[in-house]
């Protein structure tokens, strides 16, 4: 599940994966996260580490500290979608500018995208 790229910061990686879930609903609006340690041991990496993404998650609106409960998902679903929209923007955008690096242009881009959707259904 966890996919990690030693030639990028790992905290970054670990952020935009839980950014990921979080969006795709993995983790639900106010429900409870993994402890930092949990994490992870899941994703193989030392508990600091965990620590400054969950951190850098808290400072972009997507969890936030709950005495009683710990790290919570942020209930605010204006965020969440708002995050879907530009996650999803800079991933079409990166979608693009490899299909340019191979010489595709946007009508050439467009019927292969169109090609691909109607093959999965």
């Amino acid at each position: 599940m966890w996919r990690i790229d030693e030639n990028r910061p790992i905290w970054v990686q670990l952020t935009e994966q839980l950014t990921e879930q979080i969006i795709a609903g993995r983790y639900e609006p106010g429900e409870r996260m993994p402890s930092v340690r949990d994490l992870a041991a899941e994703a193989g990496v030392n508990p600091n580490t965990m620590q400054r993404a969950m951190a850098e998650l808290e400072a972009m609106g997507l969890a936030q500290t709950n005495r009683t409960a710990g790290r919570v998902v942020t209930e605010d679903m204006e965020r969440i979608e708002q995050m879907r929209r530009e996650t999803a923007g800079k991933q079409v955008q990166e979608f693009i500018q490899k299909m340019r690096n191979l010489g595709l242009s946007s009508g050439d881009i467009m019927e292969a995208v169109e090609k691909q959707i109607k093959k999965e259904g």
